[in-house]
């Protein structure tokens, strides 16, 4: 098999400490893949999956690569999946991992704008069309998808994920049904949120205004922009270390899972400081 821990860290978006660290990480969770008979090791689990979700290529591509079946490959990476699933309260907190203030603070070096706690967006992931509910998941561009909400912080850790929504379902509907939302209606944070104009103008989301007059809230518009693309770049981010995100060949709920996995990757590799992939 191609990767244990070889030459080819996976196309080079993991290092080879990472690889360890990960393995480390989730063997008790991994266990019992098997490729024609034989058990695969943590090590080839692990590499398979992540060969999937960095490429985001065909599933026999990725078998090909590896030298594994089209079926181990989809054992592979539905096991890594549920693996990781369970690190994402470890490795995805809001407001985040650091005091309050620090957060706040670094927030306000980018633009000057005061006591922001993170910065709210929508994603969609295209996926297949499913076979149920398939007009659920057809999105504003007409493209069949799933809507994920990301929060980040200034240094783009991903402090809260929503993966489970379809694409038709508006970005201020998926926050106002989540758990989060109803935390900051009991006053359990003290900070704001800044979201674009597709999200209400509420106590503690920041909205910027949809006719600025030239002065004060031209200002405020402009610092309100430049520190909410924050989240806009993590996206990015996001997206570019695995491009698996850029269309996923699945189920929804299968992608859902993925997407969640990828982000806990993502804030494993940003705590432990893993180079940025362009």
């Amino acid at each position: 098999m191609a990767c244990p821990f070889d030459d080819d860290p996976v196309d080079d978006r993991f290092s080879r400490e990472l690889l360890i660290y990960l393995t480390n990480l989730l063997k008790p969770h991994i266990s019992n893949v098997t490729n024609r008979g034989s058990v695969l090791s943590t090590k080839q689990i692990l590499c398979i999956a992540l060969r999937f979700f960095a490429t985001g290529r065909f599933l026999y591509n990725v078998g090909d690569a590896e030298h594994v079946g089209r079926a181990t490959v989809c054992r592979a990476v539905s096991t890594v999946c549920m693996a990781l699933k369970r690190f994402l309260h470890t490795f995805v907190q809001f407001p985040g991992h650091k005091p309050v203030r620090f957060i706040k603070e670094e927030f306000h070096r980018v633009a000057g704008f005061p006591n922001v706690i993170g910065c709210i967006d929508g994603t969609h992931i295209p996926i297949k069309a499913p076979s149920i509910n398939e007009g659920d998941y057809i999105n504003r561009k007409s493209v069949h998808s799933i809507n994920v909400q990301v929060i980040c912080d200034a240094t783009h850790l991903i402090t809260n994920v929503e993966a489970k929504w379809p694409g038709s379902v508006h970005d201020a509907r998926i926050f106002r049904e989540s758990s989060l939302c109803n935390k900051f209606q009991q006053g359990h944070f003290y900070g704001y949120l800044l979201g674009d104009r597709g999200y209400p103008c509420l106590p503690y989301i920041m909205t910027p205004y949809p006719d600025p007059e030239p002065g004060p809230q031209t200002r405020f518009n402009l610092s309100h922009s430049r520190t909410r693309a924050k989240v806009e770049m993590t996206i990015g981010i996001l997206k570019a270390r695995f491009q698996c995100l850029c269309r996923l060949r699945v189920t929804p709920n299968r992608a859902c899972d993925i997407t969640v996995a990828c982000v806990v990757l993502h804030n494993i590799a940003k705590i432990r400081g893993e180079r940025r992939i362009q």
